[in-house]
């Protein structure tokens, strides 16, 4: 528990710097004023002001602020590779120590202080979301005693691709990813567990705004809930025939490496599970995520740079996940050989991947907002634009930074709900289209790295422990993300975006 104390420094001192505390403190005596549009919210008055004084006096982060970020990233890529041990025992510190570089930078030196303060909150979010399904997930065993053939190996993916609709990306990599080694037991290679991350911790939740962190909050800005369903099923249809296809053969031929081991055995075809009562833990998560201010207007909450934040879905969140790993069946965790590593790690590397992709996020939208960008806007742009950042950066804040652009170009306004249902219902030019490429790029090329999407790591260090070895940051994108998924990614391209 000590190792997280420089998290919570962090986030605390970001929420101290950006005056949240001092809307609490005055919200209280403060008295009642109406706002030109007749809004009288004493809270949202003191927040808009501080955010105004902010806006007013800070400036635009300069370009070398971007090079904490690509330390990191190459630090990601390096470290295990080249200097295990430094990097294992220190990723930490590292990880914290670039994030505090650049949020103290914009605090201090930029006086930016709403930048800090959207990270922070996509950062509690983001964390609260995986921990908890991770955990809760994790007092779930799935026994199979079959046959690990192409077809079963195939049939678990794309069953597990239909889950993560249901219960995101995170919650069915975490639920069906032991299974996935133990079915395989004596013959998991490390293409077996790319493809899980390519089909099941990614491109499956394509279709629903639990599915993908990006496109929960795109929901959460606006976008119809079934929108995602409307769009992004035939794209959704298309990348998993043809990874499942690719997957059947490389199975079917890297399989019978150790077939011979492995004829003797016998096998029920039966099925356990065991911890089932954690699957109620996990629909308590899925339907906290609907608790938000932004959407569900009696939710507490606090305005802060035109939106509201609460952290009501958070806290029970993280409930859940204390109560379901606290009253979990001991034998579910001893056959899952549960422990918290995983998300430990992605803890870490992900608030220094939110702390420091500030600038570059910065300067990408600045560009796209810019006349010169918005005059480049077109669906095929934003397709590959968005797709090629979020294999960088996370997925999430890629996918607001290209919408916000999209929108801005037509003159609307992300911040507004209103005008994000509009842009999703192509009431602007095109609007729904563009849209669609962002949604499906940010989705589908968060598979291109191990930090594109949240549950990339977890699963890979899941694997590691397993004993299987993984690729390393290098490796994963050389011999599978760029000769197997980006094929994929260029095929969906032509046949929905390039002719239209």
């Amino acid at each position: 528990m000590k190792n997280f104390i420089p998290v919570f420094v962090l986030i605390f001192g970001m929420l101290y710097f950006s005056g949240i505390p001092q809307v609490y403190a005055q919200a209280e005596p403060q008295t009642e004023e109406v706002d030109q549009e007749g809004d009288s919210d004493p809270v949202r008055s003191v927040a808009g002001h501080i955010h105004d004084d902010a806006r007013e006096h800070h400036e635009i982060a300069p370009l070398w602020l971007v090079i904490p970020f690509v330390v990191l990233l190459l630090m990601i890529a390096t470290g295990p590779l080249f200097y295990e041990h430094f990097w294992h025992h220190n990723y930490p510190k590292i990880a914290v120590g670039l994030a505090v570089l650049v949020v103290f930078y914009y605090l201090f030196i930029l006086h930016n202080v709403h930048g800090p303060v959207h990270a922070m909150a996509e950062y509690v979010q983001f964390i609260a979301l995986l921990a908890s399904l991770y955990i809760a997930s994790g007092g779930i065993l799935i026994q199979v005693d079959k046959k690990a053939t192409p077809m079963a190996n195939v049939s678990l993916l794309l069953i597990g691709a239909l889950i993560s609709n249901l219960i995101g990306t995170t919650g069915a990599s975490m639920l069906l990813i032991r299974p996935f080694i133990r079915l395989n037991k004596g013959n998991i290679q490390s293409y077996h567990i790319i493809f899980f991350i390519f089909m099941v911790s990614n491109i499956g939740g394509s279709l629903t705004p639990i599915g993908d962190p990006p496109l929960f909050l795109g929901f959460l800005k606006g976008v119809p809930f079934f929108w995602t369903l409307e769009y992004n099923w035939p794209a959704w249809i298309l990348a998993l025939a043809i990874l499942a296809v690719i997957f059947y053969f490389i199975d079917k031929k890297l399989g019978k490496a150790n077939e011979e081991d492995l004829e003797d055995a016998t096998y029920t075809n039966k099925y356990a599970l065991i911890g089932s009562r954690n699957f109620l833990w996990l629909m308590v998560i899925i339907g906290s995520v609907f608790l938000d201010p932004n959407v569900i207007d009696w939710v507490p909450a606090i305005r802060y740079d035109g939106q509201k934040f609460s952290f009501i879905r958070e806290i029970i969140m993280l409930s859940v996940a204390y109560l379901s790993f606290r009253f979990a069946d001991q034998k579910a965790l001893k056959g899952n050989e549960f422990n918290f590593e995983p998300i430990r790690e992605v803890a870490f590397i992900f608030i220094g991947i939110f702390g420091t992709m500030m600038p570059a996020l910065e300067l990408v939208g600045n560009f796209a907002k810019s006349p010169e960008g918005a005059a480049i806007i077109t669906h095929n742009t934003l397709y590959w634009g968005t797709g090629i950042l979020s294999g960088f950066l996370d997925n999430a804040p890629t996918y607001l930074n290209f919408v916000a652009a999209a929108m801005a170009s037509q003159g609307a306004e992300i911040n507004n709900i209103e005008s994000v249902r509009n842009f999703a219902l192509d009431n602007y030019d095109d609007s729904a289209f563009e849209l669609m490429a962002i949604s499906i790029a940010a989705v589908f090329f968060g598979a291109m790295t191990y930090i594109g999407n949240g549950p990339n790591f977890m699963v890979k260090s899941i694997a590691e422990q397993s004993g299987i070895k993984m690729p390393s940051f290098f490796g994963y994108v050389i011999r599978f993300s760029i000769p197997i998924l980006l094929p994929v990614l260029i095929i969906t391209w032509l046949v929905f975006f390039a002719f239209v």
